[in-house]
């Protein structure tokens, strides 16, 4: 009798689902994304603009993979209209290199998900360039996160992420400035360039380093999310850990806050300018109970350090159960970090743009 293993889940999402397919080495990547309501324009070249900001082979501190990542839609837009049904959008895989992987289902790399994918899935997984567990995925994931960026940008709201520390090096400015225009995604160029220097001198001796991403979502009105399991750290959660390397995450002063006491930790309630509440501070990172208050959602995320590395490691043969050593094939980042900014971003957007359509259908639903 032949074994069933289970198949992959990659959908999230209940207003607005999204859905993404494909290996890191198969024909192509893509998505499916359901729910954006029909008639709105994309701008394509703001998307492929956003796009090249995650694409790889593009300078120093990335793989030397290089793809043009653009994409090619197949359903779901009449010109570059929504049209209302299903989109979906596929990236054509050009550069791959498949030979460098085959070793990797017998010696599994430490810190990726070579071993874990191989019991869970029967040995059927694809293994080449890390299958569906690839930071590729990523792409299809930014072509959904980069739609619903502009369609939120239409309804006032903004999302700006960047670089909050690299190798314990931090960044300093504003969060809430844009970076996007940057080939190096730092609110400091002088920080940035410490950064640079840390990575490039990482890749030098074959090692890898790890940092963290800051997110901040402005515009938002008062009252998106839920209590419980679908409050909005909740959803942006699900969408953030789905990147790869994601090992952490944190709203408003996160672990900190723990340090504090409520007197300071509290977010003082003093009316705004537009007759709505705001908060003199904003330790919460705009979210209470799961729900937002209308201050700048802030979230953090943690990025470990690349694991395919050049250095031998130690590892085991899973044919013969004995001890091993793994020099890792391939072309790899020696820091995903500032290739991530923009996933983030595409995360957030997604996560957002869900919990805005089902507020809009729970105040149609009143009406």
């Amino acid at each position: 009798m032949r074994q069933e293993v289970n198949a992959m889940s990659s959908s999230v999402g209940e207003n607005l689902r999204v859905t993404i397919f494909g290996q890191s080495h198969s024909a192509a990547i893509g998505m499916t994304m359901e729910g954006l309501p029909a008639g709105f324009p994309v701008d394509m070249e703001k998307l492929n603009r956003f796009l090249a900001r995650r694409a790889p082979g593009q300078n120093a501190w990335s793989t030397p993979r290089k793809e043009a990542d653009v994409p090619e839609f197949l359903s779901g837009l009449a010109g570059n209209t929504t049209c209302g049904t299903p989109m979906t959008a596929i990236i054509r895989n050009t550069n791959t290199r498949s030979g460098d992987y085959s070793l990797l289902k017998k010696i599994p790399r430490p810190g990726h998900a070579d071993y874990t994918a191989q019991i869970k899935y029967g040995g059927f997984q694809d293994a080449a360039g890390g299958g569906h567990f690839s930071g590729r995925l990523t792409a299809p994931l930014c072509i959904a996160g980069g739609i619903c960026l502009q369609f939120l940008e239409a309804e006032g709201i903004r999302i700006r992420a960047h670089i909050a520390a690299i190798g314990g090096i931090p960044d300093e400015g504003n969060p809430e400035e844009s970076v996007a225009e940057k080939e190096f995604p730092t609110l400091s160029d002088v920080q940035g360039e410490k950064m640079r220097a840390l990575i490039a001198g990482k890749r030098a001796e074959g090692d890898s380093v790890g940092g963290v991403i800051e997110c901040a979502v402005l515009g938002l009105p008062a009252g998106l999310g839920d209590p419980m399991f679908d409050g909005m750290e909740n959803r942006i959660a699900k969408i953030v850990f789905g990147i790869p390397a994601v090992k952490g995450l944190e709203f408003g002063d996160g672990f900190a806050a723990a340090e504090r006491t409520g007197s300071w930790s509290n977010d003082a309630f003093v009316p705004g300018e537009d007759g709505r509440l705001r908060t003199e501070t904003n330790h919460a990172g705009g979210i209470l109970g799961g729900i937002t208050n209308g201050m700048p959602l802030i979230f953090r995320a943690a990025l470990k350090p690349t694991p395919s590395i050049a250095r031998t490691q130690k590892s085991v043969n899973l044919e013969t159960g004995e001890p091993a050593e793994l020099n890792v094939p391939g072309r790899h980042d020696p820091c995903i970090v500032p290739r991530a900014v923009p996933c983030i971003e595409a995360a957030a957007a997604l996560a957002v743009t869900d919990a805005l359509l089902g507020r809009r259908r729970e105040i149609n639903g009143r009406v």
